[in-house]
């Protein structure tokens, strides 16, 4: 959001408002129908003038007109086709600016309008990135170009015939109105969940493995055997796939069977939705929901007016008012049973346009986004509402935009994939060693293999002699190749997958309980809406933020005014502080306070009417009346409270300080506007308004006074209002007057905008009226032509003054920062403000600071940005580097070893070479962006903003905020992180690797759209540098122990294989080799991965530099993959030799040996593991020793079977001293190297975490000595 541009987003619609005739005569109706349009408030973030034709194309005019009238019962209708065309959308307009004039008899009264209410910055593209790529827009087209007709064929457009479902469906089959949110059918469930699953490469392997082993030759293991850790992985994956297909079938059913008012046969009947069709007329009631996309005929509501709740759909609280057209409603009210034909787009996902056309009872009228609700919203504060099916089902735009975020990938497990190519490499090795030795043997003994009573080609136990399956030695080697992948298959650690998810949902549930992040003044709590890249919160470099409602409150409170070039409100004592005395006579209840300037309000109160005061006059009336919010009042509308529901707190804002002084907002409907001026009552018709859009930048309302008088009230941005002032003496006086009072409230962080107003003569509204006809029914570039309309009456205006709204720094948004930069992570802010708020809220949150050297790009073309861009980079950073190095030069190897291990070396020599010079905040505006991310000075751009030290992105777009993030994520290796509140962040959270939603006032779509979700932004600073360091930690350890647990195994059996003449027999069996994965060692390491924690929460927020293990990838690397299979290894060779030599002298069987190296690999692992862990708890010890246990108790079990080949043996082992001597021998010398490492890497190179780890230790000890008896411990959070 931005001070700078008041209203809507950049696809928000710039609407005025047209009326057509009514059907009866101008004489029986007696004076002009009187129609309101009101725009949405949310001051936008300001976006930059230039944007591309698909984006203009997204700026559709709304409009509505409404009148009084009574309700008969809605009759059915007979279709009869009308031979009318859309005159508009045929008319070939010319490359000038000028549009066709409709003729006379076609002329229509422009009375009223649109109360469309918009968001902020909801535009299409929030839905259509859905993490592709960033693609650059393109360049502006020409105005000629803009307003060219592409001419949308006729037979493109949808025709709804209304309530004639049947000649509306028969004709184009559309869509039923039963919704399917559900993945499988019965019949679909196997065969699809398969599908989705084998897209793991590592599934498609076991798969392989496991066919193998059904080959008799090959048969290595069991068959049955070999398919069980396949199986349970499927199996567990495809049960929770099938319980949330349920769960989605039972709520699509639910969904589908609720009824509403169907008109059938003269009158409404229930229906369930599910048999709704499009043409069908629909009734709804209160706080009903609204089964599909409706166009409203008529409500309960004598203007017409319906509020409608639209949570469901973009998670916004505020109500929203929508209309029925006068026309309908009208015949309506007489019983006219007239046909009706809808000329609509075909459906889409932009929730926040709608262009179409009526024809009814021989009229043809425009319809707008304003005419529609859609499926999902609920009907507030109106008794009943009456409409056409236009979308329905899976055609409703909620549906459409049902699509799920992007996926994201955690990058810790695409290195994953890195060192599981390492280990596919290792298994190919030990196979073809295998293969070659078996090859070999069978060579040398190949005279012997008839008599070898360990390998015979021939069985003489039985006569005639039978030979064995022999196939010679090329084939045999092939075979024992094909068998060593059986055997060695858990090389490749197929339960690593299932383990990191049930380690990331319990690292999830600790995060979500965590209360330190827990927002009581919201009441909400974090949430993990993404499991896939817990661990990437340990390694981010980049946070790209939102500004207001992510670092401020989003609650304006206003401040300063600016009256006809006198400044007001900058010294006012807290005495000053009212509450409701201003507006006392008019009963209203204020919801906010307002600091009232008694200066300003004596001007106001003075009898003699100046310049002076009639400006002051004006200025409130516009503040009052050029919006959209609506007053909502109590049960007794003259003595109860009124609450103002508006979609933008600026808006609120205005509003609140209009009544303040006593210019109080009282009643609003669809042709008019009452204020209660200083306790009189005025009453304005509202004859149309001109919606806020990305290019104006300004919205505009024509107003009718009682006397006749006509004017034009219009509010905008600074840079949009100045350059349509007239040109006179005394507006240039006041121009530059304002300027500097804009200039001194932006120093202050207050959003800006001015106001301004003008008279209109009967030639120019006239003229305006005629220019809206033909643009307000166009199916092309609808927005375009109503900017060009627009045109005529914004110009030439008198400046009245401007506004100064505070928004406040949300609590811990400083300190958070500036942890964050002393962890090494670099915040870039990227709002839509003007330069001079961003930079003084910069300066309030120790973003900026005061010994920075600023760097500010503002160019206006392609030339110009390319200067600045090289001279910035000659000036600053050269200069920068030349400097470091003969600061190199002159330490030589003087220089700290360990610095240089602080920063990515791809991007480490820039950084770490501006140390000596003071440090760089490059300032840019989202205009210079146009030219920069669409030419070739992205490159340039890049190197001076990873240069510095704070990057500030001013006047950008929703699509450059998303540009921004990728120049760096695609040019980097480095983990991104982008944070926002608002629809206009939620390209730019799904392109960054991680995506935060803040649970603002600017709705949920931001939420929706995250991977994570916070109701401050200060959480992040605890997200990050002690949950983001847990999970990184956790995780990483989780995948190397996994590696060296699984490569331990395998070893073993291979040394074992290479004693045993090169054959794949295997000493263990085979369910003891499937369970060592999936039973004997895989609960430990979930536990640990979800509990352990190397350091205490307190610790990691005292010392954020902690953080930078992470951005060093100290826990996990190819230095720590490599360390890891030595030692995996050795304890390899300890676990096959150390039983080879206790039991040298004594008599083993096969299966004996195979007992003991089960437990004996057990033991050491889960020691190996208790070696590591940091922190013991009950559930660890459980996890770590009742591993051990279950392992016994298995083998128990599995001796205790009569039929397999092991019958007995733990039984007699146990029994034996020497087996247990052997166990304590294989965890000695199996870890014994690793211990003395791990003593001497602590003792003499301790890295920051071990060290801190032991001040920790040292903090309790002295803790607990002088804590007082009685004293309870504070535990950790997690």
């Amino acid at each position: 959001m931005s001070s700078g541009q008041p209203l809507l987003s950049p696809s928000e619609p710039s609407s005025v408002v047209h009326h057509c005739r009514s059907p009866r005569s101008l004489d029986s109706i007696g004076f002009l129908d009187r129609n309101v349009s009101v725009s949405s408030s949310d001051v936008e973030e300001g976006q930059s003038g230039r944007i591309d034709h698909e984006e203009d194309k997204e700026e559709e005019a709304t409009t509505v007109v409404g009148t009084d009238f009574g309700l008969s019962p809605f009759e059915r209708r007979h279709p009869h086709p009308t031979d009318k065309k859309f005159r508009s959308a045929e008319l070939h307009i010319p490359q000038q600016f000028s549009l066709a004039h409709p003729t006379k008899e076609r002329r229509n009264f422009v009375s009223g309008g649109a109360m469309e209410l918009h968001n902020n910055s909801r535009s299409a593209s929030s839905f259509e990135i859905s993490g592709e790529k960033f693609h650059k827009s393109s360049r502006a087209r020409s105005k000629s170009a803009i307003f060219e007709n592409n001419l949308l064929c006729e037979e493109n457009a949808r025709l709804v015939y209304i309530n004639d479902p049947w000649k509306t469906n028969d004709n184009y089959e559309f869509t039923g109105n039963e919704i399917r949110t559900s993945k499988y059918t019965l019949i679909t469930f196997l065969p699809k969940n398969l599908f989705i699953q084998f897209h793991r490469v590592a599934y498609l392997y076991f798969l392989a493995i496991a066919a193998l082993n059904q080959l008799p030759p090959l048969a290595v293991f069991g068959r049955t055997v070999s398919l069980f850790p396949l199986l349970f992985v499927l199996c567990v994956t495809a049960i929770k796939d099938g319980y949330e297909d349920w769960r989605r079938h039972r709520s699509d059913r639910n969904e589908n069977n609720r009824e509403a008012l169907v008109l059938q046969f003269g009158e409404f009947r229930m229906k369930s939705w599910k048999k709704i069709q499009a043409g069908e007329v629909v009734k709804i009631h209160a706080d009903e929901s609204i089964p599909c996309d409706m166009v409203l005929l008529c409500t309960s509501d004598p203007s017409g007016l319906a509020y409608i709740q639209t949570m469901n759909l973009d998670g916004e609280s505020n109500l929203k008012t929508r209309y029925a057209r006068q026309e309908t409603t009208s015949s309506v009210f007489e019983g006219c049973s007239e046909f009706g034909l809808i000329k609509c787009e075909q459906p889409n996902r932009n929730i926040y346009e709608f262009t179409a056309t009526m024809e009814f009872n021989g009229q043809q009228f425009p319809l707008s986004q304003s005419n529609i609700v859609l499926r999902g919203c609920q009907l507030k504060n109106t008794d009943w509402i009456i409409g056409v099916v236009v979308y329905a089902g899976q055609e409703t735009k909620a549906m459409l935009n049902s699509a799920v975020s992007p996926c994201k990938r955690s990058k810790l497990e695409s290195y994953m994939n890195r060192e599981t190519l390492w280990l596919s490499i290792f298994l190919f090795i030990m196979c073809l060693v295998v293969a070659l030795g078996s090859g070999f043997w069978l060579q040398r003994h190949k005279k012997q293999l008839d008599t070898s009573p360990y390998y015979r080609k021939r069985d003489f136990n039985k006569a005639p002699h039978k030979n064995y399956k022999y196939y010679g030695i090329p084939l045999e080697s092939l075979i024992s190749f094909l068998s060593s992948v059986i055997v060695f298959q858990i090389m490749i650690p197929i339960s690593l997958y299932i383990t990191m998810e049930l380690v990331r949902l319990g690292q999830s549930y600790f995060m979500i309980e965590d209360r330190h992040m827990f927002d009581s003044s919201s009441g909400s709590r974090f949430q993990c809406r993404s499991l896939n890249i817990n661990e990437d919160l340990g390694q981010v470099r980049y946070v790209f933020s939102d500004k207001t409602g992510t670092l401020t409150e989003n609650k304006m409170e206003f401040r300063r005014a600016s009256v006809y070039g006198k400044n007001y409100g900058s010294s006012l004592p807290v005495g000053d502080l009212i509450h409701d005395h201003s507006v006392q006579d008019t009963g209203c209840k204020r919801k906010s306070q307002v600091l009232v300037d008694l200066e300003l309000m004596e001007l106001l109160h003075q009898k003699a009417k100046g310049d002076e005061t009639i400006a002051a006059h004006e200025f409130f009336l516009a503040l009052a009346v050029c919006n959209t919010v609506v007053p909502i009042h109590g049960a007794e509308e003259d003595l109860g409270a009124i609450e103002y529901q508006g979609e933008s707190p600026d808006e609120q804002a205005l509003v609140c300080a209009a009544r303040a002084y006593g210019y109080t907002l009282f009643e609003r409907t669809s042709g008019h506007v009452v204020i209660d001026v200083k306790g009189e009552k005025l009453r304005l018709d509202v004859i149309g308004l001109h919606e806020f859009d990305s290019v104006r930048k300004r919205m505009s309302v024509v107003i009718r006074y009682p006397n006749n008088d006509v004017k034009v009230l219009v509010k905008g941005a600074d840079t949009s209002m100045f350059s349509i002032l007239a040109n006179y003496e005394r507006v240039d006086q006041l121009r530059q007057e304002t300027h500097s009072h804009l200039i001194e409230y932006s120093q202050q962080g207050l959003r800006t905008l001015v106001i301004a107003a003008k008279d209109l003569t009967d030639t120019e509204l006239d003229q305006w009226q005629q220019r809206y006809g033909d643009a307000s029914t166009s199916l092309i570039d609808r927005a375009a032509k109503l900017r060009l309309t627009a045109s005529l009456i914004e110009c030439n205006l008198n400046l009245l003054g401007a506004t100064g709204i505070e928004d406040k720094l949300q609590d811990g948004v400083p300190e958070a920062i500036e942890a964050l930069r002393e962890a090494g992570i670099k915040v870039w802010v990227l709002t839509g403000d003007k330069q001079e708020t961003a930079i003084s809220i910069g300066l309030s949150c120790k973003l900026l600071t005061a010994d920075m050297r600023q760097i500010i790009i503002n160019g206006h073309s392609e030339d110009e940005c390319r200067n600045l861009l090289a001279d910035a980079k000659a000036k600053y950073i050269m200069r920068s580097m030349n400097k470091a190095d003969e600061k190199v030069n002159r330490e030589d190897e003087n220089v700290n070893p360990y610095l240089a291990m602080a920063y990515d070396p791809k991007l480490s020599f820039q950084e770490d070479m501006m140390v000596p010079c003071a440090p760089l905040a490059l300032i840019i505006d989202g205009n210079s962006l146009v030219y920069i991310l669409e030419k070739d000075l992205e490159s340039d751009l890049f190197d001076l903003a990873i240069a510095c030290r704070v990057v500030l992105c001013c006047r950008v777009a929703p699509l450059q905020k998303a540009g921004i993030v990728d120049l760096i994520k695609s040019r980097t290796d480095d983990m991104t992180l982008a944070i926002g509140d608002g629809a206009n962040d939620v390209s730019m959270i799904q392109m960054a690797d991680v995506g935060v939603g803040i649970c603002g006032q600017e709705g949920r779509q931001a939420v929706m759209a995250s991977d994570f979700a916070m109701g401050q932004f200060r959480f992040l600073k605890r997200l990050l540098l002690v949950h983001g360091h847990w999970n990184y930690q956790r995780v990483a350890y989780l995948v190397l122990y996994n590696f060296y647990r699984n490569a331990v195994f395998v070893l073993m059996l291979f040394w074992y294989i290479l004693f045993a003449a090169f054959s794949t027999t295997s000493a263990l069996t085979d369910w003891s080799s499937v369970f060592y994965s999936v039973i004997y060692t895989s609960i430990p390491t979930i536990i640990v991965g979800i509990l352990d924690k190397d350091l205490s929460h307190r610790t990691l927020l005292k010392h954020p530099k902690l953080y930078g293990v992470g951005h060093r990838h100290e826990a996990y690397n190819m230095r720590l993959f490599w360390f890891t299979m030595v030692d995996t290894l050795w304890q390899s060779l300890a676990l096959f030799y150390v039983p080879l030599l206790t039991y040298k002298e004594g008599t083993i069987d096969i299966w004996s040996i195979g007992s003991l190296w089960t437990i004996a690999v057990v033991i050491l692992v889960n020691i190996h593991l208790a070696m590591d862990i940091q922190r013991w708890v009950f559930v660890t010890h459980l996890a770590v020793w009742g591993s051990i246990m279950i392992t016994y108790a298995c083998m128990v079990v599995l001796d205790s079977i009569p039929v397999f080949p092991n019958y007995g043996t733990i039984y007699y082992l146990v029994t034996t001293a020497r087996y247990w001597l052997t166990i304590l021998l294989i965890i000695v010398v199996g870890l014994l190297p690793r211990f003395l490492v791990k003593v001497m890497s602590q003792a003499f190179w301790p890295s920051d975490i071990q060290i801190a780890r032991e001040a920790e230790r040292l903090d309790k000890r002295r803790g607990f000595l002088r804590r007082k008896p009685g004293h309870e411990p504070d535990h950790d959070a997690f």
